[in-house]
């Protein structure tokens, strides 16, 4: 493997027990950026090998 991310399908099941750390609501699966999206704090935690990162450091800033 060249070092790429890939990108592992996250299981539903571990979805539905997931939710934001910041704002303890819910969170949207983006496959596009297979990233774990909560709109209420405006942030986009990364999947990194099937394992999504649950630290608000790492989430990614969203806009609006």
């Amino acid at each position: 493997m060249s070092g790429a991310e890939t990108h592992a399908p996250l299981d539903p099941r571990l979805l539905s027990l997931l939710v934001c750390p910041v704002t303890k609501g819910p969170l949207t699966y983006n496959a596009e950026t297979n990233e774990l999206v909560s709109q209420k704090a405006h942030l986009a935690f990364p999947i990194r090998d099937g394992i999504p990162v649950m630290l608000p450091e790492e989430a990614r800033h969203l806009e609006g």
